[in-house]
């Protein structure tokens, strides 16, 4: 089943951190369309949007979600099942948080990833999603389609809007280009209480075995 990597939303701010590492905070918005294709010469645009709640049942199941630079999981930043990652769901957004360990501020990848969201260049936050199986979720309760309407003056061009209602979140990314300035997203130095702290130890102690 292919991979659907979601619309960027903007909003992303960093604080360098010490040796304690760096922590993640952003949101992705529901109910927002965001512009997939403009229709090019002779089609009709497509957006796409999320309904609240629509990576609810990956999100409770605390199956493996990673957060990836630029949709690579070559370039892992943090993730659920070793601690780093967690998520919260609300009516208007999912909200997420992640430590960015020591260990990943040595990267090279993760240090080009701090200098260009300081620098202004990387900017968005986008998911990565499958559709559920037809055999588990129907179709038309995974996924609805409708008309935008033509309003040119209110930019409504007669799109064609995708509404995910269920999906399989897979990852997150931090990536460039966003499809508009909806996401809260900043990173700041990691400075845990002992109690928060040494469970992210015992945890990375259990991921190095």
């Amino acid at each position: 089943m292919d991979l659907h990597l979601g619309p960027a939303f903007e909003g992303l701010e960093v604080r360098r951190g010490g040796r304690s590492g760096v922590r993640l905070a952003g949101r992705f918005p529901y109910n927002r369309p965001a512009v997939l294709s403009d229709g090019g010469k002779s089609g009709r645009p497509v957006k796409e949007e999320f309904a609240p709640g629509a990576f609810a049942h990956t999100i409770e199941e605390k199956v493996e979600i990673h957060l990836l630079y630029g949709h690579s999981f070559d370039k892992p930043l943090a993730s659920l099942k070793n601690g780093t990652l967690k998520f919260s769901d609300t009516a208007a957004f999912l909200e997420l948080e992640a430590i960015l360990t020591p260990e990943i501020m040595e990267t090279s990848y993760a240090q080009d990833l701090v200098a260009q969201i300081e620098s202004g260049l990387v900017t968005g936050l986008s998911p990565g999603f499958r559709l559920p199986p037809e055999r588990a979720v129907p179709r038309d309760k995974a996924e609805q389609w409708r008309d935008e309407g033509s309003d040119p003056a209110n930019g409504m061009h007669n799109a064609r809007i995708r509404r995910i209602l269920e999906a399989i979140l897979v990852e997150f990314s931090i990536v460039t280009r966003p499809a508009y300035k909806e996401a809260q997203v900043e990173m700041i130095r990691a400075q845990q209480d002992h109690v928060e702290r040494d469970g992210l130890n015992r945890t990375l102690r259990r991921w190095r075995l």
